[in-house]
């Protein structure tokens, strides 16, 4: 018969039982040195287990390493557990952990996934825990970490031979990364380390997540042993960067403190998942605060509150900046003219460049405060509780709470929240949470829904009608995410567990960095893809020129004497020539696909040009629906302007095209780029389009219906 040894590492934390489950596994072939060259004691069993499934003997040799709290260098007994798991020879961990003092154990069960070894959790004093009345889910506990964990009792012999089987099963099986997952900012600069070791090809012993762990944590023996190598020199700048953007947002330079705070919300997130919540005792202040905002029926209407206050505060305040802008873009367009004349070249600046960029600078400050306000409530801690609080509900709709995490980044932007989803380890999970992320609507989207919802219901209601559009675009991504789990991405979804970091005071710098980001961000596409975009729409909207149509015009224009009727005549000149020009050919070709919506063709070639970037419908209908007037702080604005052409249903309709159809092509590449197929990107335009179309025609024909 086939023998095998397998060599084993057990490790746990003081007085969690090890000693007793040693024995209970030795049956008295336990042997007691030292380590060399050091006092502390090493115990070291042997036992065997017959495998009936391989036919084969295995000798497990268990070496009893010294309980630790963490894997530092604070004491002897720490640097002797922490030297032997780095350096030398053995198959696999069992972790052992105290099942009554499941959280604080779970500190340590982080540090020794991030290892990447082999791993078993024997969740010890397991008949000690029911007798406390402590329910431990050790079969989600297990999903959640990634390795078997077996339930055991050194007094009653519970679980002895399974923590065998187990052994021998997990020794078989190849290598797997433990599933252990840190706050966005860490795993940014994670992914951005594994990309560039990829691109290097570099040649690593250990995975390169785990590389990149270690490096991040400034592990002596990696940088020792990688400071000869020709990588160093490019890898330096790159581990420097990362660091201070770690320091930033943790808000802290003591890497050992930002790694325990990580242990920390990893371990709590865990217990919170495993231990039902009406074992859990609030003992101090941060845990009488959860109770409060993770409360089964306090907690989601307190969010919601939350997320009402945020856009009441984005459109009321963001109003008196809005109105200085609009005047400073008309003031600027109108010593345009007076400088340029009125030639080719003053039109292009004046109603391009100004009356397309103004308009989308103009809504800056609703973008920094829905940015200043995602902001805090990440900072503080406060969205991993909401992560946690809507777990349940959205497992409803084939989701799980970790998806919240991309889907409230796509607030923000699209873009960052593709990427993301990457913390969703099942590729289910994360492709159907790729699909609905369009629904969850982006900053550069806020423009539109507040040009309509100040121009169709006043400013007043405005702040309600943004969160009701938010609150319905996120019901229909939970719609959708059902409708593609049930049908087209079926199979369980990967178990949640969010980190719940501690509760802090946010950081001005951190908050400043965040916000400042993302408007620089904003800007840039305003002064670079928006302009571009604004001038070859103004191009396709002047061209071609129809100087028989202007000379007829303009006959008539001299023959009238009154004002009104001349201006009307001026207008309804500038109507012809869009109509005949390049832009208006291409809306009055399209223009059959939406007119049951109630769009005409200058809202086709808006929805049209939004396909680029959100923000450049605005800048259209700005070149659209001012070309010929006289733009200034006491002209008509653009709301007005679009009140006067559009109708209540038309104008509904329109959001909820907006609110639907895809994103914008730089969000079309991440999507390509992280669902990693054509197939997938054809899939999601028919899909948001086609939404998009339905919902906007059963939204136009019943607000026809009501009003």
């Amino acid at each position: 018969m086939e023998k095998n040894l397998i060599r084993v590492a057990l490790v746990g934390q003081p007085n969690v039982g090890k000693s007793s489950l040693i024995n209970a596994i030795a049956k008295a072939k336990l042997h007691v040195g030292n380590f060399a060259g050091v006092t502390v004691e090493k115990s070291e069993v042997h036992t065997r287990y017959c495998d009936p499934d391989g036919c084969a003997e295995y000798e497990i040799e268990i070496v009893d390493l010294p309980g630790v709290y963490s894997l530092s260098d604070y004491s002897m007994e720490e640097r002797v557990t922490k030297e032997f798991l780095l350096t030398e020879e053995y198959d696999l961990i069992v972790n052992v952990i105290d099942a009554t003092h499941l959280q604080r154990n779970l500190l340590l069960t982080a540090e020794l996934l991030e290892l990447g070894r082999k791993m078993v959790v024997a969740l010890n004093m397991i008949d000690e825990a029911r007798e406390e009345g402590i329910v431990i889910d050790s079969a989600q506990l297990s999903q959640i970490l990634g390795v078997p964990v077996v339930e055991t009792s050194a007094r009653t012999k519970e679980g002895i031979e399974e923590l065998k089987a187990k052994i021998v099963e997990v020794y078989k099986k190849p290598q797997t990364e433990s599933k252990i997952i840190y706050s966005d900012f860490i795993e940014e600069e994670i992914d951005r380390l594994v990309e560039f070791f990829k691109a290097k090809h570099y040649r690593s012993e250990i995975p390169y997540r785990h590389l990149a762990i270690r490096l991040l944590r400034e592990d002596t023996s990696i940088y020792k042993k990688m400071h000869d190598d020709p990588i160093w020199i490019e890898l330096l700048p790159l581990l420097r960067d990362a660091l201070d953007h770690i320091y930033l947002h943790a808000g802290k330079k003591d890497l050992a403190e930002i790694f325990a705070d990580e242990h920390f919300a990893f371990a709590k997130g865990a217990k919170m998942e495993v231990i039902s919540p009406e074992h859990m005792r609030a003992k101090n202040w941060t845990q009488k605060i959860d109770n409060l905002l993770i409360n089964k029926y306090l907690g989601i209407p307190i969010f919601l509150f939350l997320m009402w206050g945020l856009f009441q505060l984005t459109f009321t305040l963001g109003q008196v900046p809005m109105d200085w802008i609009d005047a400073g873009f008309g003031w600027l367009a109108d010593q345009a003219r007076t400088l340029l004349g009125d030639g080719e070249l003053a039109s292009v600046v004046a109603d391009g460049i100004i009356g397309g960029v103004g308009a989308v600078v103009l809504f800056l400050p609703n973008i920094i405060i829905l940015f200043l306000g995602i902001a805090l409530l990440e900072t503080t801690g406060y969205m991993s509780r909401v992560a946690f609080l809507l777990d349940g509900f959205f497992h409803k709709f084939g989701l799980h709470g970790k998806s919240f995490i991309p889907l409230v980044t796509g607030f923000g932007c699209t873009v960052p929240a593709y990427m993301a989803a990457r913390t969703l380890k099942s590729r289910s999970d994360r492709l159907i949470t790729l699909f609905i992320l369009g629904f969850f609507s982006c900053s550069a989207r806020i423009p539109v829904y507040v040009l309509f919802a100040g121009a169709f219901f006043g400013a007043e209601h405005a702040g309600n009608i943004l969160f009701l559009i938010y609150i319905v675009g996120a019901l229909l991504g939970l719609i959708a995410a059902k409708i593609l789990r049930t049908y087209f991405f079926k199979g369980e979804d990967d178990p949640f567990v969010m980190e719940m970091p501690k509760y802090r005071l946010p950081s001005l710098k951190l908050i400043y960095h965040v916000v400042s980001g993302q408007a620089m961000d904003y800007l840039k596409k305003a002064g670079t893809f928006i302009l571009a975009a604004s001038v070859l729409i103004w191009f396709a909207s002047t061209y071609p020129k129809q100087p028989e149509l202007e000379a007829q015009y303009r006959q008539k224009i001299e023959q009238v004497q009154q004002e009104e009727k001349r201006q009307m005549l001026e207008n309804e000149l500038q109507t012809k020539k869009l109509e005949r020009s390049y832009l208006g050919q291409i809306g009055k070709l399209t223009e059959p696909f939406f007119a049951p919506l109630g769009f005409d063709w200058r809202l086709s070639v808006a929805l049209e040009a939004g396909l680029a970037a959100k923000e450049v419908i605005v800048s259209t209908m700005g070149v659209l629906y001012s070309l010929g007037d006289e733009v200034n702080g006491e002209s008509s604005s653009l709301q007005k302007r679009l009140k006067e052409n559009i109708d209540l249903p038309t104008a509904i309709a329109f959001i909820v095209f907006v609110m639907i159809y895809i994103p914008c092509l730089a969000s079309m590449a991440v999507f390509l780029r992280e669902a990693g197929s054509w197939r997938y990107l054809g899939y999601l335009f028919l899909m948001t389009t086609g939404a998009a179309w339905l919902l906007s025609f059963a939204a136009y024909n019943l607000t026809k219906l009501l009003i």
